[in-house]
């Protein structure tokens, strides 16, 4: 973190980038102010590497300039274009805003969003604000926070003069999370505003100001009026930070966990019955959470020294893993509050929690608004499976038991494996040494039985299709009884995983049970 450029100093940053100087020659050329702000200059001074450029444009009075920020993107386009630059504009007029997209001879795209300087007012339904043109103090008095509310002027006579009327700097150098104005109007007037204050306290790894947190608490009932689409975008970049535990601690303390997630909410609290409580499961959760993502750290830093891994073809697919092993990771618990119980001379139980929240999974992503496709089944097996190697960590590791494991969870046994070993978070170093060391049993089993049957891709080498043929029998139970003890026999090693051999058990299991072949 640099917070002490010089305006000199923000010149020669920006410089490094031409399109900023040609963006203030436009502006010139038109008579009309302009500034990068936001996110683009916080990141500047945080020294974290930002694609998002937001420019705003102010038109003086007397300019006569109805959309100042449509107006000088498209005047920037045409003189890319006379550069012989590619550059392409995209208006939108209900919006008075406008976004240039350049690509340079390397391919690599530049986009531009321009908006002009306004100011708002807000009805208290809706987040949606009523726009009318204004100055950059009224636009820079509308950001959610001091840190977003930074400014760089582009035009030739002030290039590289900051703007920074709510000691923004300060409030980075003291990594404080604090709003321009006061913090109930700005909340209550945007509620998405709170959502996105715990977000970059948790991105940064910030502290929230006092009294916006206490502003968070009194407000939190206006997060009702956004729409979940917007919540989810906001809890999926919580789930990306380098920590996001920080940001769902942060829901619960200020009140807005029970509104936007109650089901994980229900995780929260302690009960006692004779003296004896059961753990805080959302704080198991939670690090259970960042056990998970330390696990995918440790994995990131031993690719990237690994010289023979080649560069991953879909980058964006991979992220997409990541983020959705975190999502198992916070709901392989979910079913608990439902299935805990007392039970005398035993104490608290969580019986079937796994296979309680593995049902209640297709429900919170729809409500969530998360995708209910194969990254909801993804999340869905994890949760149900999780309970699965600890138990045969627990017990003696065979063959049998592991085979099971590794058909049922697929391509995705490595990331069961670290969702369990992620959920041995006892406080007792011995029992807790004794799982990790099981743990690595199960794991050499694994990658004994894949390297030598390939049962990661294993299929009964019987389909239901072939007993119902041999036998002329319609789908009935006996057809899954069948199929059942065929799979039993060679996860057992009792039989060889070969047509043969499951065909000649299957005459003899279905003599056994009164079954003839067909005619």
């Amino acid at each position: 973190m640099n917070t002490y450029l010089t305006d000199a100093e923000l010149a020669q940053f920006l410089e490094k980038n031409p399109i900023f100087h040609l963006i203030g020659d436009t502006a010139d050329e038109l008579h009309l102010e302009c500034y990068v702000v936001g996110g683009y200059v916080r990141d500047i001074f945080l020294e974290r590497p930002s694609k998002d450029i937001d420019v705003v444009v102010v038109a003086p009075e007397g300019t006569g300039v109805a959309t100042p920020g449509i107006a000088v993107a498209k005047a920037l386009v045409r003189n890319l274009k006379a550069l012989h630059s590619r550059a392409y504009l995209s208006v939108f007029k209900n919006f008075g805003t406008a976004q240039v997209k350049v690509i340079d001879e390397g391919n690599n795209v530049t986009e531009v969003e321009f908006v002009g300087a306004r100011r708002e007012s807000y009805s208290h339904n809706s987040r949606k604000p009523i726009v009318e043109d204004g100055t950059l103090d009224d636009d820079l008095d509308r950001r959610d926070l001091t840190i977003n509310a930074l400014a760089i002027c582009l035009n030739r006579d002030s290039f590289g003069q900051l703007i920074d009327r709510f000691d923004g700097l300060d409030d980075m150098e003291d990594g404080l999370i604090r709003t321009p104005l006061d913090p109930d109007i700005t909340f209550s007037d945007d509620p998405l505003r709170m959502m996105r204050a715990i977000r970059f306290a948790t991105q940064l790894n910030f502290q929230i100001d006092e009294e916006t947190f206490e502003a968070l608490e009194r407000n939190r009932e206006r997060i009702k009026i956004i729409s979940q689409e917007r919540v989810i975008d906001e809890l999926n970049k919580i789930m990306k930070a380098p920590h996001p535990s920080k940001g769902w601690v942060e829901l619960s303390r200020c009140g807005l966990l029970p509104l936007i997630f109650p089901e994980l909410a229900a995780l929260e609290g302690v009960d006692t019955v004779n003296g004896r409580a059961h753990k805080d499961n959302f704080y198991h959760t939670m690090e259970v959470l960042e056990n998970v993502v330390s696990s995918q750290l440790a994995s990131q830093s031993a690719e990237s020294k690994d010289d023979d891994v080649q560069p991953d073809k879909d980058e964006e697919q991979k992220a997409m893993g990541v983020l959705y092993l975190r999502w198992a990771a916070l709901l392989h618990d979910i079913g608990k509050p439902r299935s805990k119980r007392w039970e005398n001379g035993v104490g608290w139980t969580f019986h079937n929690h796994n296979f309680i929240g593995e049902k209640m999974i297709p429900n919170i992503f729809r409500n969530l608004k998360l995708p209910l496709d194969e990254r909801m089944k993804y999340v869905q097996k994890l949760v149900g499976l999780h309970m699965r190697p600890i138990a045969i960590a627990d017990e003696e590791v065979t063959d049998s038991a592991v085979r099971r494991l590794l058909f049922e969870a697929g391509e995705d046994i490595d990331d069961l494996m670290t969702l369990c070993e992620a959920d041995i978070t006892s406080k007792n170093k011995e029992k807790k040494q004794r799982f990790l060391d099981n743990f690595k049993l199960v794991r050499q089993k694994l990658k004994d039985l894949q390297e030598r049957d390939n049962y990661r891709t294993w299929t009964n080498p019987i389909t239901g299709e072939e007993i119902m043929q041999t036998f002329n029998l319609q789908p009935c139970r006996e057809v899954g009884q069948l199929k059942q003890a065929i799979k039993d026999a060679i996860w057992e090693s009792r039989i060889e995983n070969t047509h043969e051999a499951a065909y000649q058990f299957m005459m003899e299991e279905a003599a056994r049970m009164g079954l003839e072949v067909g005619s």
